[in-house]
């Protein structure tokens, strides 16, 4: 089991480790500071550095319970031996930029408006946001990008916890997406916390305050259905 270094700190760049297997496609280590993606948010990419020799970890899979670090090429470090692994950060930084961008969004239109969320995507520095409301404006549009920004610029903090299951559920609100996605097997249910704003389950990478997210641009506003819109934002 891999220990996934990220979700205790989520600015760690660099971390030593050791390679305990080997597979068709990388390498399983027993501490990464990498992020291997979930809650939204793609995984991280960077390097593994064993001796003098380099390797690009181009992203991370999951594959029989274990965490992989794929790598391009055909060469692997060996099992056993010690990486240095350095973390994409400028990759890395903007998604974590991004997806508390989407919680920003995410909290003002569940309290201003009650619209839960009906689906979602991100890559670095831009994302789609789906909403449970029967109608969009432009109007909407720019009353929401108004209102987030506000958000961003009152710096708030932003907290992660872990409850144990029952007590997670017991928090209003906690799961705002119109289908619980968490598993019944998920036993510790992590959260985000931006303070006096949106307190939800969420399993990816945050900054720590709302004012290291910088100006959010709501670009486009579509109709995919008849209760279900979408907002396109760019973190600028």
């Amino acid at each position: 089991m891999t220990t996934l270094l990220c979700n205790d700190d989520s600015y760690l760049r660099e971390f030593d480790a050791t390679v305990t297997g080997v597979t068709d496609k990388g390498v399983v280590l027993d501490r990464t500071a990498f992020y291997p993606g979930g809650g939204g948010q793609p995984p991280d990419a960077g390097v593994l550095v064993a001796g003098t020799d380099e390797y690009t970890v181009k992203k991370l899979s999951r594959a029989d319970g274990q965490i992989v670090h794929e790598i391009e090429g055909e060469e692997f470090p060996a099992e056993g031996a010690s990486v240095h692994g350095v973390v994409d950060w400028e990759r890395r930084y903007s998604l974590m930029r991004t997806h508390t961008a989407l919680h920003i969004l995410c909290g003002v239109v569940w309290r201003d408006y009650g619209a839960l969320v009906t689906g979602g995507n991100m890559e670095p520095l831009t994302a789609r946001m789906d909403f449970e409301l029967e109608s969009m404006s432009a109007d909407f549009a720019r009353e929401v990008e108004r209102t987030i920004n506000e958000e961003v610029a009152a710096e708030r903090d932003v907290h992660v916890a872990v409850h144990p299951r029952e007590e997670a559920l017991t928090i209003p609100d906690l799961i705002r997406t119109k289908v619980n996605l968490i598993p019944e097997s998920v036993q510790q249910i992590r959260t985000i916390d931006i303070e006096g704003l949106d307190l939800q389950a969420d399993g990816g990478l945050h900054v720590h305050n709302t004012r290291e997210v910088g100006t959010i641009r709501v670009v486009k506003h579509e109709s995919k259905g008849r209760i279900n819109k979408r907002l396109r934002i760019r973190v600028e």
